[in-house]
This record gives C-alpha cells, sequence and structure tokens, in this order.
C-alpha cells in the first residue's frame, strides 16, 4: 500500500509540474500625460491592460507596428501578447508619452 502511494504522490507531482503558468494582466496606467510604468516586463500569453485615466484620448502605439490601440477618455484598452521581443511604445496623440514593454517567451 505504500509503494502505492508513493507512485499516487510522484505521478500528481510531475502532472503539476507540467501544467502551464496561469497568464497574467499587467495593468499600466495614462494619467497627467505619462505612462506608469514607464517599462513594464511581461510574457507571451499575458495579457496588457491599459487604463486611461485621462480626459483626453490617448494610443498605446508600438514603434514596430506589432500593436496601436486607441483608448478613449476614462476607458480600458487591451492586447493579448503573442511574440517575443522588446517592443518601444508611445501616443500618437501625445508623442511625450513614451514607454517600453518587455515580452519573454
Amino acid at each position: 500500500m505504500r509503494i502505492g502511494r508513493l507512485a499516487l504522490s510522484s505521478a500528481l507531482m510531475l502532472a503539476a509540474a507540467s501544467v502551464p503558468a496561469r497568464a497574467a494582466t499587467i495593468q499600466i496606467s495614462m494619467q497627467n500625460l505619462e505612462i506608469s510604468p514607464a517599462m513594464a516586463s511581461a510574457k507571451i500569453g499575458d495579457t496588457i491592460e491599459w487604463i486611461n485615466k485621462d480626459a483626453l484620448v490617448h494610443t498605446a502605439t508600438a514603434r514596430n507596428g506589432n500593436f496601436d490601440v486607441v483608448l478613449p477618455p476614462n476607458k480600458t484598452g487591451s492586447l493579448l501578447l503573442k511574440k517575443a521581443g522588446t517592443v518601444d511604445y508611445y501616443c500618437r496623440y501625445h508623442p511625450n508619452m513614451k514607454a517600453t514593454l518587455k515580452i519573454d517567451r
């Protein structure tokens, strides 16, 4: 009986190790014409959620063309990350609003 428990315990541990980690939602705010945090890290499969807390329209526009999310005043926009790399992005309407997103595998 003891060997059966050990085998079951080992099988459960292996099954738990093979379950992929849960995807995260990373929140980035746009307020007072600033993006915060200005440097964020995420993984493929995570979701970036931009929260526009200003009374102005903003965008999260990737310099490499990977995304262009329009954010009306006091609204939220999101993006599922599918590709690794470092992406610099900015607001098309307020080009001084800049940030970087580092996406790992």
